[in-house]
């Protein structure tokens, strides 16, 4: 038998007035993790869709086992052994985790009802199996997003696949998870299982990956053995040019202090957090998750209430009790979750950035269209949005262009202080480089930033200072002087003194 699992020939899909994919090829052999590599909007995620049902191709050929198949839907997918773990959680959270990871497909009885026990049981089975320490009743709502994303796997391997195509599996996973995730993997691939693998991660790729096929705008590029490339050979294939200054960062002597937290404590998620933050500098805000990093920030902006604290802004005490008033106090708070907590998906570029800046594009009743047009315009030049104009519907945006519109509303309200929950997850090294050049910019013009980010090099190439936090405790916080290595930074992650 053949090792090759899984051929893709010249398929094409286009959509109103653009080609998602044009001509692109790729292959899988048995027991083979193969990456999918591109900016965002390279045409990964859509050619994933194609092969899982979701999307119809337009043109071109798909074979497994050498035999040419049609897949038209979800069930067709399903049926030749594909199954797919999505970058965005599709989870149904009213449920619980074993109605979640037999939906649809539930064992039923002799009489024609669900038979709960033995899906309760089976669930059970699965969770034992990857060593998750939770109950097969808990509902999906009380999970964090780690755990959401750890039950989209083990429901993706529930359906005894063939074909599993992971999308950006491992962005809200811890180190251990990630260890367990490729553990997970190594075992389906001993069985002939072959994966691909989506991620802009690259020492993923390196470490899990046997071939890597990259794609840039739409088209196929190339396909290399992972142990025959570089990172800098990839990044060239993915921007179609040498990406020499990735982190962009310039230091400059800071200011006067800005903001100022002392005390502020909400119960179970943030423990006596005290921090200043600096005219003009970047504050990386470091740890393990579930660390109360975001929480520590949802506090501040006024999205959570906390027990006892105080917040100074320029040396006077301010009272935040909801985000409106964070932002008359020029705060600015950019989500981690830029689809479900940040983005308007469904409208506009220009709504999106205008929605923060109401009273200044309408009056008495009535938009001010020229000046709503001007700030999204300026917006788009300045951050280098690329969209066909200004009317472009967001969700049909690449995931750094997505990014970028978010940050823009923000930048609208003009802030002094500027939080980035993971500014860059799930952006492509292209995108990446250009919102830290934006980060840049900002501190240069005196803005001061607060960067909550999981990924280490991010946070050693562009902090001033790092604060560390460690259940629900700012446990250090390292000045630039101080070494900012990978070391020392988990050392104060996992609790160390």
């Amino acid at each position: 038998m053949s090792t090759k699992l899984l051929e893709m020939k010249d398929v094409s899909k286009r959509f109103p007035g653009v080609y998602a994919l044009k001509g692109v090829e790729f292959e899988l052999n048995r027991g083979e993790v193969h990456a999918l590599l591109g900016e965002n909007g390279a045409g990964k995620s859509t050619l994933m869709k194609i092969l899982g049902g979701i999307y119809s191709i337009d043109e071109g050929k798909i074979f497994i086992d050498e035999q040419e198949v049609e897949i038209k839907d979800v069930k067709d997918a399903q049926y030749n052994g594909i199954s797919i773990i999505h970058q965005e959680i599709i989870l149904v959270p009213y449920l619980t985790i074993a109605e979640n990871i037999y939906l649809g497909r539930e064992p039923l009885t002799k009489t024609g009802f669900v038979d709960k026990k033995t899906m309760f049981s089976n669930a059970r089975n699965l969770l034992d199996k990857f060593e998750l320490d939770l109950s097969e009743k808990s509902v999906i709502s009380e999970l964090n997003v780690a755990q959401q994303q750890m039950i989209e796997i083990i429901k993706a391997v529930s359906f005894q696949a063939r074909i599993i195509l992971m999308d950006e599996p491992t962005s809200s996973l811890t180190e251990k998870e990630v260890n367990f995730l490729f553990k997970t993997i190594r075992n389906l691939t001993e069985q002939g299982v072959g994966i691909v693998y989506i991620s802009h991660r690259m020492n993923e790729l390196f470490e899990i990956t046997d071939r890597i096929t990259v794609m840039r705008d739409g088209t196929y590029i190339g396909t290399v053995r992972t142990q025959e490339t570089t990172e800098n050979q990839l990044i060239s294939m993915m921007v179609g040019r040498e990406l020499t200054n990735y982190y962009v960062r310039d230091y400059f002597k800071v200011g006067e202090t800005v903001l100022e937290v002392k005390n502020l404590s909400r119960e179970n998620y943030v423990n006596h957090a005290d921090f200043q933050l600096n005219k003009g500098e970047i504050l990386g805000f470091s740890g393990l998750v579930g660390a109360g990093r975001s929480e520590l920030m949802k506090c501040i902006f006024g999205i959570d209430p906390f027990d006892e604290g105080e917040i100074y802004r320029d040396g006077k005490k301010i009272t935040i009790k909801n985000p409106n008033d964070a932002i008359k106090h020029g705060i600015a708070y950019v989500t981690e979750n830029r689809k479900e907590e940040g983005l308007f998906l469904i409208q506009s570029v220009k709504y999106n950035i205008t929605i923060k800046v109401l009273d200044k594009v309408i009056k008495f009743l009535r938009v001010k269209k020229k000046i709503e047009d001007q700030y999204a315009e300026d917006f788009i030049k300045e951050l280098a949005i690329k969209t066909p104009n200004s009317g472009q519907i967001v969700k049909n945006l690449s995931g750094g262009n997505q990014q970028k519109v978010l940050i823009s509303r923000w930048l609208a309200t003009n802030p002094q202080v500027l939080i980035l929950d993971e500014p860059t997850r799930g952006v492509d090294v292209g995108a990446k480089a250009e919102i830290y050049a934006i980060m840049n910019q900002l501190v240069q013009k005196g803005v001061s930033i607060i960067m909550i980010s999981s990924e280490l090099p991010e946070i050693i190439n562009m902090s001033d200072r790092v604060a560390i936090m460690y259940k629900g405790k700012i446990q250090k916080i390292l000045e630039k002087k101080e070494s900012f290595s990978q070391e020392v930074i988990m050392h104060y992650a996992t609790g160390g003194n």
